[in-house]
């Protein structure tokens, strides 16, 4: 298959430039594969890769080969001598190649698909539809990652301004990831392990001085580490605690009531609490048209559970308080109006409302929630179940930041856009 126009044909498909050019092409059928010799022109000479000066060629390295995009049905690789230049100030360098980038072992279009389909299903899938072995899929998933890290860095955009903090289980064995997320751009900007102060401090601690002054407010649930972690960090910016962790514990007081009252209701022979568990979760506006009267009917039976619904509906109004002193008048209100309620449950969101009004109301002036770290989970926890869980906090980071931190994960071509296949 060493013919002249196979050779113009695999010479445009890997868009191969003078000095450039395809010697051989060999189909090896046995095998399965087709190797594509490629060298340079007599007399080239190439830039030193530190310095860029233009040296003539002093030798070559043995000949190596790169996994390329598939031609048909067989495996297709490239085969060549890297030329070797000697530099006066820098010694003996290999130089760089235009089809892969340096110590990689495969082309840079091979890395693009393989991209695309690491994205689009398991580490273990890719590498089957790939034709690769695990550890060659995890290997180009670094190598993509680390790409985008490093173009990230060096274009220096500008730090967030406004941040999410949330935590993510690592398998099933009680170990936590502490996650934080760019609110303003939906996207991951640190995993680090833990979810202690010295987990989220660490973050706080890689950021320079000026990337702290920057941070207006940082979102996060009521997990005394994060809170601590950030007010010695970051004391100028303002913590907001997420009002959809507030309305969750609301919500399991509120069913904590059911339960309670439906044992005690059951005992008297009064099944009227029964398969209603559901019914309490739904907000005002949300019940179901069919069960509407039966809810109206429920909510009219004086029973603590629905006392307990009702402040709950009371709560949710707290996120719509158009200025900061009436959001203030009205979360006062709410723990008076829980204290004369018997549900201890409720008391107990009333007393947590109480110790952490500054940073819930918070809210009102930032309007800012963790609804962007809740989906980033999401999206996480469906990696995690296509992967039947992360190995460890190192896979579990990769994964993260694979997915969701928003990196430029593609090689460039010759001549193309960065993060452009």
């Amino acid at each position: 298959m060493g013919r002249m126009q196979d050779v113009e044909v695999f010479r445009q498909l890997l868009g191969l430039t003078f000095p450039w050019e395809v010697t051989r092409v060999e189909l090896e059928l046995a095998k399965g594969h087709v190797d594509v010799h490629v060298g340079h022109a007599p007399g080239t000479k190439f830039p030193c890769a530190t310095c860029g000066k233009e040296l003539p060629v002093e030798d070559h390295a043995e000949e190596r080969s790169w996994r390329h995009l598939d031609t048909f049905q067989y495996e297709t690789r490239l085969r060549a001598r890297i030329p070797r230049v000697q530099c006066g100030e820098h010694g003996k360098r290999q130089v760089a190649v235009p089809w892969a980038e340096p110590r990689s072992r495969f082309t840079l279009m091979f890395e693009g698909l393989a991209i695309n389909v690491l994205r689009q299903t398991s580490v273990t899938g890719a590498a089957k539809i790939l034709g690769l072995s695990w550890d060659e899929a995890m290997h180009l998933m670094r190598r993509a990652v680390a790409r985008g890290e490093g173009r990230k860095k060096a274009a220096g955009a500008p730090s967030p301004t406004r941040l999410g903090v949330d935590e993510k289980a690592i398998a099933k064995r009680h170990r936590y990831a502490t996650v934080v997320v760019d609110l303003e751009r939906s996207v991951v900007e640190a995993v680090q392990e833990g979810r202690r102060i010295q987990s989220l401090g660490g973050y706080y601690e890689g950021l320079t001085a000026e990337a702290r002054r920057r941070i207006e407010c940082v979102a996060m649930d009521m997990w005394q580490a994060y809170l601590t972690a950030t007010l010695k960090h970051v004391p100028g910016a303002k913590v907001v605690h997420d009002r959809f962790h507030i309305m969750d514990h609301a919500n399991n007081a509120v069913d904590q009531v059911r339960r309670a009252e439906n044992t005690r209701l059951l005992r008297e022979g009064d099944t009227t609490l029964n398969k209603t568990r559901y019914l309490w979760l739904y907000g005002r506006e949300n019940v179901p048209e069919h069960r509407q009267v039966d809810f109206k009917r429920l909510r009219q039976a004086n029973l603590a559970t629905g006392k307990a619904w009702l402040w709950k509906e009371d709560l949710r109004l707290l996120w719509t308080m158009p200025s900061l002193a009436e959001g203030k008048r009205y979360l006062d209100n709410l723990p008076r109006r829980a204290s004369r309620m018997n549900p201890r449950p409720t008391r107990k969101v009333a007393q947590m409302l109480k110790d952490h009004a500054l940073e819930i109301l918070n809210f009102i002036r930032y309007r800012v929630t963790n609804a962007a770290a809740e989906s980033i989970t999401a999206i996480l926890d469906r990696v995690e179940r296509r992967a039947a869980g992360f190995r460890s906090f190192a896979s579990m980071r990769l994964a993260v930041l694979f997915h969701c931190g928003g990196l430029d994960l593609y090689p460039a071509l010759p001549g193309a856009t960065p993060g452009k296949v």
